[in-house]
């Protein structure tokens, strides 16, 4: 194209905006969702959104590291620069292989952010990024770059700059401009810059080396040392204030050999695999760990099924509460925290509300038990891979020093969706079966995310990165430390990349000879729908993994029962309340104690009833002593009843009650005779039950009318309750529904804005209404019915908001004008009165 041809340059981002494409500036709504909320007005309000602080900083905190690199380098860099001096500044003047190949893209990338704007000979850095990243004795730049000479000597005195570039062997100058910049000359003269170097005495060369790559200010005296006056002299150190000095960013150049950066960074950090095992092995282990994960939520929800533990008074579980659920799963407390909160964000538990709150099941609890396990598994890892609660902050301190406690207040942290789906991501990207070094991951998130807002939130980004690699495998999406199959269809991943023959490891644990140096495509999380078939299609990989509900048990003569695997539900229900567990691990072990046939007995089973079923459901003959133990119990059950006076105890065996007086423990139970069959108590029917059981009795309870009362379990559920919604870290990324309005919006904003008016119209400020006086308006709207002219107009509508139009009137009568919408590409009707004024525009803008 010759230069004729060629469109002339964009003198703002506006005008570079306005020559992009639909697709271009879809991507940069995309990446960049802030500048649409709300939609601007026009392409000149969104240029100006993308230049605010607010946005520009968040569009660099998700630069990786070469894009941010690069646009440090723009910013040290002359205004504006071309990309010939960007290229020599990031692969200095050996032109490293590897920056020259990944600059382009960079470049392309920081364009489409609307972070630079221009041709490759006049690329800019928005002014914000520019203030953001350039040096200043406030903000040193990331670079270790001081001031330019210029900069540097902006308030130095005349005769001063003409002493320095005589020294430095410079012709004098008749004023001070033409010094400095023939000093600045100089010092980006490689060849001359080197002889002047050459006859640098030793110590003054290794003044500069120590603040080459900086910081680049230094400390001096009011009378410097030989080595730092050589440099004084010669402008190789400026001073900048009393006692301090600066090493101009043009020798800094010259002495890094061009390079803006010590260690340019443009290829990703490889995700090493540390050790590989067999795919079978990996998924057997992750299904091993998804069904612990249902069992160990099981057991928790079974201990809070009678209402759980209160709520603090600042919300969440206090630290004994947490204690005594870890050792009730027998977890550490870390991990109790994370089942807690995994099953608050799945629905599982909330608080119930009541005046003496506590946390408890919900009734989503009862759905999701019945449930196939595959799809119980299916439904925690899918809230998993969304919360925005982290439970491994449990135990730490927010920014006013109060401790966080799970199920609490300010656990939400917005980035820990993005990182969980970018670590399994990079674990998508190895070969089947290969397990990652957990230092190779955090290195690559580093590369991928190098800024944030400040050292603890980078901090933060480490830690939620091995929270999710820990958390992964406690769920089963990992086995081994390998993403497993159900893990890559939970992600929505194509198959794994087949390792190489030399890559093959002769056992499952054997280190890997090579790495993988392939650069996978990232991963895009999914739309909740796209994320629903992902997780039904794991669901369905998991299924055949795990193991079979039994419908046996195995019965000892030592009064305990074995169980080689997981129950089925109604079996594991009843011996749960036949028996206490006392073991779990491969095999559960259930042990019969006199006080757990008890419980059968009030939930209404005969002993008639618990022979037949441990007969029905054991795989071995029911021992003798097991037997008699439920005959014992069964035959002393219900002999004392119990009832409501305040409370009573009756027994037909007068000598029973004697033997209950006479005993010394029962006198906290406020008894007395009232019959020889009869005995009344201060003591509450329940408190009486129990202090009688804690006698040695087997007391039943009876009804008003003499019957004796069975009593079950009754579960506490909570009220309906919806999961927590994850907090957004920031706007949401707008679908193409949105984006295509959002564009229409845009475009006909602009088109309103920048269509010519006639000459003669009256002028109107950028941005502004046109303003034209009610007659005005009416007369100018009917002779372009008559003439078929389109006119410009600013509008306001019922709520308020205002724009600008381009119309082609059609008919005004009544007060309301119908015209042809350009903006709107269709016909509608205004009401006058709205109408803030009309411009006539050129005649070939239509």
């Amino acid at each position: 194209m010759s230069t004729e041809d060629r469109p002339p340059a964009p003198r703002s981002l506006a005008e570079a905006l306005r020559a992009r494409g639909d697709a271009a500036l879809g991507a940069l709504l995309r990446s960049r969702p802030d500048l649409i909320t709300p939609v601007p007005t026009d392409l000149t309000q969104l240029a100006t959104r993308a230049g605010t602080r607010a946005s520009v900083v968040r569009a660099l905190e998700r630069l990786d590291r070469f894009a941010l690199q690069t646009a440090e380098a723009l910013a040290v860099a002359a205004d504006p620069a071309d990309y010939g001096e960007l290229l020599g500044l990031m692969a200095g003047d050996d032109a490293d292989p590897a920056v020259v190949a990944a600059l382009p893209h960079a470049v392309d990338l920081l364009r489409e952010q609307a972070l630079v704007w221009g041709d490759d000979d006049r690329l800019r850095l928005v002014r914000t990024a520019r203030e953001l990243l350039a040096p200043s004795p406030q903000h040193p730049s990331p670079t270790g770059l001081g001031p330019t000479v210029r900069e540097a000597t902006a308030g130095m005195s005349p005769g001063r700059i003409q002493e320095i570039v005589a020294t430095a062997g410079l012709a004098s100058t008749h004023d001070s401009v033409s010094a400095v910049t023939a000093l600045a000359g100089l010092f980006t003269d490689r060849a001359r810059m080197a002889a002047l170097l050459a006859g640098a005495p030793a110590d003054s060369v290794e003044v500069l080396e120590r603040l080459v790559w900086g910081p680049p200010y230094g400390q001096v005296t009011a009378d410097p040392a030989a080595r730092l006056r050589w440099l004084l002299d010669r402008g190789l150190l400026l001073p900048t204030a009393p006692g301090t000095v600066v090493l101009p960013r043009e020798v800094a150049l010259h002495l890094r050999r061009g390079l803006a950066h010590r260690v340019p960074e443009p290829v990703p950090p490889v995700v090493e695999a540390a050790t590989v095992h067999r795919p079978q092995v990996v998924d057997s282990a992750a299904a091993g760990q998804a069904y612990t994960a249902l069992a160990t939520v099981e057991e928790l929800l079974k201990d809070w099924d009678e209402g759980g533990p209160a709520v603090m008074r600042a919300g969440g579980l206090s630290v004994r509460d947490l204690k005594r659920t870890a050792v009730a799963l027998d977890v550490p407390e870390p991990a109790a925290a994370f089942w807690v909160e995994l099953a608050y964000a799945a629905g599982l538990i909330a608080s119930d509300g009541e005046a003496d709150e506590r946390y408890a099941a919900t009734p989503a609890y009862d759905e999701w038990l019945e449930q196939p396990p595959a799809e119980r598994w299916s439904r925690l890892v899918t809230a998993w891979l969304a919360a925005t609660r982290t439970a491994g902050l449990v135990g730490g301190r927010d920014a006013k020093d109060r401790t966080l406690s799970a199920l609490g207040p300010g656990l939400d942290r917005s980035a820990a969706p993005e990182v969980r789906h970018r670590v399994l991501a990079l674990l998508a990207g190895l070969p089947e079966g290969a397990a990652p070094a957990a230092g190779s991951v955090l290195a690559r998130l580093r590369w991928e995310r190098p800024l944030r807002g400040d050292r603890r939130e980078d901090d933060l980004r480490g830690r939620l990165a091995e929270w999710a690699l820990s958390e992964a495998e406690l769920l089963g999406v990992t086995g081994r430390g390998a993403l497993s199959a159900q893990g890559r269809a939970l992600l929505g991943a194509p198959a794994a990349p087949a390792p190489s023959p030399a890559a093959e490891p002769s056992g499952p644990g054997d280190k890997l000879p090579v790495h993988h140096h392939h650069r996978p495509a990232p991963l895009a999380p999914l739309s909740p729908a796209e994320q629903a078939v992902a997780s039904a299609a794991a669901a369905r990989l998991v299924a055949p993994l795990l193991p079979e509900p039994l419908d046996h048990v195995l019965l000892q003569a030592d009064l305990t029962a074995v169980a080689p695997g997981p129950l089925r539900r109604p079996l594991a229900d009843m011996l749960g309340v036949l028996a206490d567990v006392e073991s779990k691990g491969g095999a559960t072990v259930y042990r019969f104690t006199p006080g757990s046939v008890r419980r059968a007995l009030d939930s209404g089973q005969a002993a008639s009833d618990l022979h037949a079923f441990l007969a029905a459901h054991s795989r071995t003959p029911v021992p003798q002593p097991l037997t008699y133990l439920i005959d014992d119990v069964a035959r002393r059950h219900g002999h004392l009843r119990v009832g409501a006076a305040s409370a009573y105890v009756r027994c037909d065996d007068d000598a029973v009650l004697s033997e209950i007086l006479a005993d010394k423990r029962s006198a906290g139970l406020g008894l007395r005779r009232l019959a020889p069959t009869v005995l009344a108590a201060q003591a509450d029917p329940a408190g009486l039950l129990e202090g009688l059981r804690a006698l040695g009795f087997a007391p039943a309870a009876e009804s008003a009318e003499g019957d004796v009362l069975i009593t079950r379990a009754l579960a506490h559920r909570t009220p309906p309750r919806t999961p927590p919604e994850p907090v957004p870290d920031g706007p949401p990324v707008p679908d193409d529904t949105l984006l295509s309005a959002a564009l229409r919006a845009i475009r006909a904003g602009d088109l309103a804005s920048t269509t010519p008016r006639k000459p003669g119209s009256a002028p109107v400020a950028a941005g502004e209404l046109p303003r034209t006086g009610a007659a005005e308006t009416l007369a100018t709207m009917q002779a372009a019915v008559l003439t078929g002219e389109a006119l410009w107009i600013g509008y306001v509508n019922a709520e308020g908001s205002a724009s600008q139009r381009v119309i082609a009137p059609v008919r005004v009568e009544g007060g309301f004008v119908t015209a042809y919408d350009h903006t709107a590409d269709e016909v509608l009707t205004y009401p006058l009165h709205r109408i803030t004024g009309v411009a006539e525009l050129a005649g070939d803008a239509g």
